[in-house]
């Protein structure tokens, strides 16, 4: 009679899903529906208050929900149901009173009592919260004030009872007068209505967070998506586009050789002699044709970067001999200019393995900028030294103990107008133009810089951009390109 326990999970616990077992409705726990005792209030916490009230009163005490699931008790075992559970038929009265109090329904009021063979007594109370019941708590047996005999129901329940050790156990049990088993049942109740309170509102509070987080993981799940699709296509558009200016390069490049071998053998009067004014033209016509060509050349050059089909030929390459090609390239148009195009190159400066072409494309670019953006009576400088971790403290020092050179450092410099600083960033972007306008003084497509980073970069170098001039007064630009060395 002293445990009438519903089903239980392993460890004495019955089954739950809850603020620990899976998430609720939020419409649900908000208005009621389907809500259950296990969901408000933590287990542990009813075993507590269990406790409390049979610490206080000596009354055994048991909390199970709506559904007959055992939750929480506070019993300690009767000497007298120790007894009974020893008798055949003692042990079967015990089962049948234990399942009537476990079926037993506290109806409208909230309370009902039922009796024991024993003449102890059961009072059942229901648990509601916001008009809904959600559990029943057991409070018993406990022993009427005025029952001082053993009841003929009890010795009748079994024909080989003891009258005399009924006699003796009888008294043991706990003993409480009817109306304050009545006022210790509204203080109950009055307790776990706060703490299903508390817990209702942590409850609401948790799911609203839970079914926020949820919220926002699904609109950044759109969001992904679409950032997805959108890159998809970016990227669709992009090959498009790189196959467009590939195509349309390689169409234009044909006639465009042909135009300027005609131009060619005009200028030279293979078509007949031409008179001054003649000559200009033609000789117009194949300057405009050579800046198309170039043009067409940098557009293929990018298509092929962008693809991944540009390829290197590796072979073992001296810097200071591109930079001394270079330049000897460009002295007539810097002479024309009226610029001055200087090369120095540091002694001992290691062999690089890379393209020569290509290496060459790289600086010619950078030096055709520094020519063309620096004004009159400036200077153009082509550099390359080395970089090592640290300087010899005298000449003898460094025959002896030279630092190992780390990286090969060439560098472009002029004296001309300069980058913003807030440029510094987007000049190596393709089509990008410091200056954007349709009025701009000085041409180009944007693609110079770009194709230049994408080649030093194949070579496992570096590219920044600084000012230029002397140290204190810092007056147009300077490139400088590193190219780190193997360690052996």
């Amino acid at each position: 009679m002293n445990n009438p326990r519903g089903p239980q999970s392993p460890g004495g616990q019955a089954s739950q899903t809850g603020p620990q077992g899976g998430a609720r409705s939020i419409d649900a726990l908000t208005m009621g529906q389907g809500l259950r005792l296990e969901d408000l209030v933590d287990r542990e916490a009813l075993q507590e208050v269990c406790k409390s009230f049979h610490a206080l009163f000596g009354i055994p005490v048991r909390i199970y929900a709506t559904d007959g699931a055992f939750l929480a008790d506070s019993v300690q075992e009767q000497a007298m149901c120790v007894y009974l559970q020893s008798l055949r038929d003692g042990r079967s009265a015990c089962a049948s009173t234990v399942g009537a109090v476990k079926s037993a329904d506290p109806g409208p009021t909230g309370e009902a009592t039922h009796p024991c063979f024993t003449g102890a007594l059961y009072r059942i109370v229901g648990l509601d919260y916001d008009g809904r019941r959600l559990g029943r708590v057991i409070i018993g047996p406990f022993l009427p004030a005025e029952v001082r005999e053993v009841p003929r129901s009890l010795l009748r329940i079994d024909a080989g009872i003891e009258p005399e050790k009924a006699r003796d156990l009888l008294p043991k049990m706990p003993r409480a007068r009817t109306d304050t088993v009545t006022r210790i049942a509204k203080h109950l109740q009055a307790v776990l209505d706060l703490i299903l309170f508390s817990g209702h509102r942590a409850l609401l509070t948790s799911q609203m967070h839970l079914a926020s987080v949820r919220e926002s993981y699904r609109e950044l799940q759109e969001q992904n998506q679409k950032l997805t699709e959108s890159y998809e296509r970016l990227k669709e558009l992009d090959r498009l586009k790189s196959n467009f200016l590939a195509t349309v390069s390689h169409e234009l490049r044909t006639p465009l050789t042909s135009i300027l071998g005609y131009g060619e053998m005009l200028a030279e009067g293979i078509g007949g002699p031409l008179n001054p004014e003649q000559l200009e033209f033609v000789q117009t016509i194949r300057e405009k044709g050579e800046q198309l060509l170039s043009l067409i050349k940098s557009l293929l050059d990018q298509s092929k970067l962008e693809s991944g089909t540009l390829s290197l030929r590796p072979a073992d390459v001296a810097i200071g001999s591109v930079l001394e090609d270079v330049a000897a390239t460009l002295l007539p148009s810097a002479l024309r200019k009226g610029l001055k195009l200087e090369v120095d190159v540091a002694p001992r400066i290691p062999i690089l393995r890379g393209d020569a072409e290509r290496l060459r494309q790289v600086f010619t670019n950078l030096a055709e900028n520094a020519v063309k953006f620096t004004p009159a009576g400036g200077t153009v400088r082509l550099v390359a030294l080395t970089e090592a971790a640290g300087e010899p403290e005298d000449d003898m020092g460094y025959v002896l103990f030279a630092a190992r050179p780390t990286a090969v450092l060439a560098r472009v410099e002029d004296t001309g107008i300069g980058i913003p600083e807030a440029e510094h960033g987007k000049i190596f972007d393709a089509f990008y133009q410091v200056d954007g306008s349709s009025t701009r003084e000085h041409g180009g497509t944007g693609l110079g810089l770009s194709i230049v980073k994408r080649i030093v970069e194949m070579h496992g170098g570096t590219i920044s951009v600084g000012n230029g001039g002397t140290e204190g007064r810092p007056r147009g630009t300077a490139f400088t390109v590193r190219f780190p060395l193997e360690t052996r």
